[in-house]
């Protein structure tokens, strides 16, 4: 066995011409794979000779290096002792105000409704991580709208229902589930999260709750597996990797370890401009202009992680998934009734009605929307029962669950709520947000007239004002209280 090497030897090794890094305690060589880099050379750079475990674990799930790094770049282990250890630098002002706000945050018994978990979040999470989460498009007109389209969506409860006893289950993609929401795909858990993804799926154990893993997580597609419990059920959300032998590597893995649906992203051939996110990356990094380094490092989170996904997926793609799995595929990101229609022809399992939380393409319409428009087509065409609808995007109360179920969708993805929670407060709060859905889930489906999920209809509700864009939308004090606004360039501070 080859000796270990010391911090003195891996320090020498710090520039351009030859960089390593130490990660998790080992030695590796990234001088070569440096350009390629998704999130430029500049953060590699910034730990040559150094470790770099603190900047790549919010980021990377801890098996990247093993899978996208050739084995002759692995150095071997590092006497970690000998490595010399970073001065921790005094809290920045700003800094230490976020620690007094997490110290003097709410307790997680005030938080009466999913929007409280956001607002608690907004004021303990790190400005680059929550300049992640909470970013959409362009003017994020999209992602308001998300949330207004619900409020255009008015119920007509029937009476004198017995609903003494209410019976919420069902069933999505055959698989049995307590309620017909799941965590829906969302990127970087480590970012809001020590253990990351792993946080939602014990807490989506504990509620009977499915839970769709994210090709972007921050931990390991196994971790997250290895995390659940028979008979927790778990489907695989996928971006395109341009080389398709590493797409099906991914696919038939998934598929050996009991991933029960494949969710292929269709509106990503190109990740949105997000200027929130882009915007905290800037002030933390600063400009790779002024740092003489080439590589535009002010896109953000979003863009440095996503660069491997194939702008060329298409309609002809769709054979070649059905050839190399049995899992029901589910294209997600479908925005139009025409498309539903074309993924029918195609014969896929599932579509999710959804314009990426508002983080593509912006003016998309929101998907309770499209659904409104969508079922009265499939009906009419007879191809209603020919496929599972989802929805995600702008949930935010279980009556938006039960909207979208009485206009045809078989169940909800919900994401930036539960990534909030489970960042103020851990798997309590996440817990705790699946219980407050519950329970209004009970309380409405009592009050509008249903019994079970079956129960809920097109009659029960009233979408004139959401067809029509209607103006007649009550302001929303929660919504409008916790949105973070996006902002314009601040004053630079003049050097005297």
């Amino acid at each position: 066995m080859a000796p270990m090497l010391t911090g003195t030897e891996v320090a020498k090794h710090d520039s351009k011409d030859s960089c390593w890094v130490i990660v998790h305690g080992k030695a590796y060589d990234v001088t070569e794979f440096m350009p390629e880099h998704p999130g430029g050379m500049k953060i590699i750079l910034k730990y040559a000779g150094r470790d770099a475990t603190d900047e790549f674990d919010p980021i990377h799930p801890p098996d990247t290096l093993d899978k996208y790094l050739d084995k002759s770049k692995h150095l071997g282990p590092v006497d970690m002792s000998t490595v010399a250890q970073e001065s921790k630098e005094a809290a920045s002002p700003e800094e230490s105000e976020r620690q007094e706000r997490i110290r003097n945050m709410p307790l997680l018994s005030q938080c009466y409704n999913l929007m409280d978990f956001e607002a608690v979040a907004r004021r303990v999470m790190k400005k680059t991580a929550w300049g992640y989460y909470s970013s959409a498009a362009d003017d994020e007109i999209t992602m308001r709208e998300n949330k207004a389209a619900f409020q255009r969506v008015w119920f007509r409860p029937r009476i004198l229902v017995d609903v003494e006893k209410v019976d919420f289950s069902t069933t999505m993609l055959g698989a049995r589930c307590d309620i017909p929401f799941y965590v829906t795909a969302t990127a970087l858990g480590k970012l809001g999260h020590a253990e990351g993804e792993v946080v939602l799926t014990r807490a989506a154990r504990r509620h009977g709750v499915v839970q769709m893993i994210p090709t972007l997580a921050s931990c390991s597609f196994d971790e997250i597996v290895d995390a659940a419990e028979a008979p927790q059920v778990q489907w695989l959300q996928l971006y395109v990797n341009k080389d398709r032998r590493i797409t099906q590597r991914i696919v038939e893995h998934a598929e050996r370890r009991g991933c029960r649906g494949l969710f292929i992203t269709v509106d990503a051939p190109q990740l949105g401009r997000r200027e929130k996110d882009m915007r905290s990356k800037f002030d933390e990094q600063g400009s790779s202009v002024q740092s003489g380094d080439a590589t535009d490092n002010s896109q953000g989170a979003a863009r440095a992680i996503s660069s491997f996904i194939d702008p060329g997926l298409s309609w002809k793609d769709i054979p070649w998934f059905q050839s190399i799995t049995k899992m029901p595929i589910i294209l997600k990101g479908v925005q139009r009734v025409e498309d539903v229609v074309k993924a029918i022809e195609m014969g896929v399992q599932g579509v999710v009605l959804s314009n990426h939380g508002g983080r593509q393409l912006d003016f998309a319409r929101s998907a309770i929307e499209v659904l409104a428009e969508t079922m009265p087509v499939l009906r009419e065409l007879g191809l209603e029962n020919r496929v599972e609808i989802f929805i995600d995007g702008g949930v935010r109360r279980a009556t938006d669950i039960i909207k979208a179920l009485c206009l045809g969708a078989k169940g909800v993805g919900i994401g930036r709520p539960f990534l909030y929670a489970m960042s103020a407060y851990g798997q309590a709060g996440v817990e705790k947000a699946m219980q407050l859905l519950k329970d209004e889930m009970e309380m409405n489906m009592r009050l509008i007239g249903a019994q079970t999920v079956a129960d809920l209809n097109p009659s029960l509700v009233d979408v004139k004002s959401l067809l029509s864009h209607g103006n007649g939308v009550p302001a929303d004090n929660l919504a409008r209280s916790v949105y973070d606004p996006l902002a314009n360039p601040p004053q630079r501070q003049s050097k005297l």
